[in-house]
């Protein structure tokens, strides 16, 4: 098999949130679809996400919230968490599952199965707070992925690249204060959740760990690429992680309904291009990228598509 592994379960389905919703089931669909029809899913190596465990989870939220969660996830119905974000029957084994893809893909990548993989679950999670779902989040995958690399392998510093359009402030506030995580965002602004200005930089020991790049609307491919070249790449050759984390979010392409930015396809294949190189330069090509945003179904199955391309072909 590959050495790029895919994290994929037809249960990360059974969450949703609505009709008319943009964070539906129809995103992981189009995703496999194109995988398969392309002859690209017989390339890679299928990971078994697992329910991710209650103390890998707390190592990022806390206790009663996952209790709170626990305690509403209905039997029928949907229960509203904020104004964006709401449970069905499924959501709540979804995001389990969701975060346990994450912790299951770094299994096999510490395992020497394959060397990077890519995570296709939902509901995504680079909004969740500690204490409180929002903007589709349950649970912070990609934060709990990096907790639980460091507190399972011993693993010291781990980067997180977050290139979706929305800033990841669940992300950010997880590691506002560690320097042993390297945050790294581009992302729209102004734009939801209103944070991610180039000010907020961490705090305490870790000023300067956290790596803020607003973008202004319209911005697109030759602008991504020279921001991850003249500012991501010098701070990662400072930083030497040990391993590389995306938040791969795919709504910043310029067919995105939800933004307004100019990514294509092939700018998601460079910026992939430029991470993975910083994995293989530092950590032995080390790298986990889950599916955050992308709400074009055309767009979002073409980009995922080109980005896994350049993981198969690194």
């Amino acid at each position: 098999m590959g050495k790029t592994g895919l994290i994929y379960d037809p249960r990360y389905l059974e969450h949703d949130m609505g009709a008319g919703h943009p964070e539906s089931p129809h995103r992981l669909r189009a995703i496999m679809q194109r995988l398969e029809q392309s002859g690209m899913a017989a390339r890679l190596t299928k990971i078994e996400p697992r329910p991710a465990e209650d103390e890998w989870v707390t190592l990022v939220h806390q206790p009663s919230y996952v209790a709170l969660l626990n305690q509403q996830a209905p039997t029928n119905g949907r229960i509203s968490l904020d104004a964006d974000t709401s449970m069905s029957p499924g959501s709540l084994a979804a995001a389990y599952l969701a975060a346990g893809g994450a912790l299951a893909g770094v299994d096999a990548i510490m395992a020497g199965q394959v060397q990077h993989a890519f995570c296709a679950v939902r509901p995504p999670g680079h909004h969740a707070e500690a204490g409180r779902a929002m903007g589709f989040c349950l649970f912070n995958n990609v934060a709990i992925a990096a907790r639980y690399v460091q507190k399972r392998y011993g693993l010291r510093r781990v980067l997180i690249v977050d290139w979706d359009v929305h800033h990841g402030n669940g992300t950010q506030h997880s590691f506002d204060a560690d320097p042993s995580v390297l945050f790294f965002s581009t992302h729209q602004y102004p734009h939801y959740p209103g944070t991610g200005r180039a000010t907020e930089r961490g705090s305490g020991s870790a000023e300067g760990f956290t790596i803020n790049v607003p973008m202004e609307a319209g911005e697109g491919d030759d602008e991504y690429r020279a921001v991850f070249q003249k500012v991501l790449a010098p701070a990662a050759e400072t930083f030497k992680p040990d391993f590389v984390m995306i938040s791969a979010g795919f709504d910043a392409h310029q067919d995105d309904p939800l933004a307004s930015m100019g990514l294509t396809e092939e700018g998601y294949a460079d910026l992939t291009a430029i991470v993975s190189g910083i994995a293989k330069q530092h950590c032995q090509g080390r790298l986990l990228s889950s599916l955050e945003g992308g709400y074009n179904l055309t767009a979002l199955a073409a980009s995922v598509e080109r980005h896994i391309q350049v993981l198969v072909d690194a």
